[in-house]
């Protein structure tokens, strides 16, 4: 969902500006407060801030993997990973909706109808996700966990279906 967000989040300033050149915009946050808004969402939430759905993935994903030994330097160097992409988002929020304003981009007009309607229901999902995240757990729970016992029994091909 974070992903489809942030997809989605670029093609609406495509479809207005024409552009993907981060340094052209600046100061968005006046001009398009919704929209703002949502971006903002959808960043945190691929920061992985607690509270919002990366959050949960990133954790279990970590935490999965310290549990292996042979995989504890890579994960914690991955973790540069994390550093460098919250560096670059932070930076984007920065630069395109908090910076100077570019008098070129005043006139661009907030998210739509249209546009809300399909990046609300993404924000509520990821934001439902990171609150609440035993509802999307419990449904994987038991294919997980024939996926883990099929490869820790030394597996060579995964059974799909127990």
């Amino acid at each position: 969902t974070i992903t489809a967000m942030l997809f989605l989040i670029v093609g609406v300033i495509y479809d207005r500006a024409h552009t993907r050149d981060l340094n052209s915009f600046g100061g968005l946050a006046l001009t398009m407060p919704k929209y703002t808004g949502i971006m903002t969402v959808a960043f945190f939430a691929a920061l992985g801030l607690p509270g919002l759905s990366g959050f949960v993935s990133e954790l279990f994903s970590f935490l999965g993997a310290f549990q292996v030994e042979k995989l504890r330097v890579i994960t914690m160097a991955s973790t540069l990973g994390i550093i460098l992409t919250a560096a670059y988002m932070l930076w984007t929020l920065q630069r395109v909706f908090l910076g100077k304003v570019n008098e070129k981009w005043t006139a661009m007009p907030d998210v739509d109808g249209r546009e809300i309607f399909m990046l609300v229901p993404l924000a509520v999902i990821v934001l439902v996700l990171g609150i609440y995240p035993s509802f999307m757990l419990n449904v994987m729970t038991s294919s997980v966990n024939h996926l883990v016992d099929v490869v820790a029994k030394g597996g060579a091909a995964v059974a799909l279906i127990p």
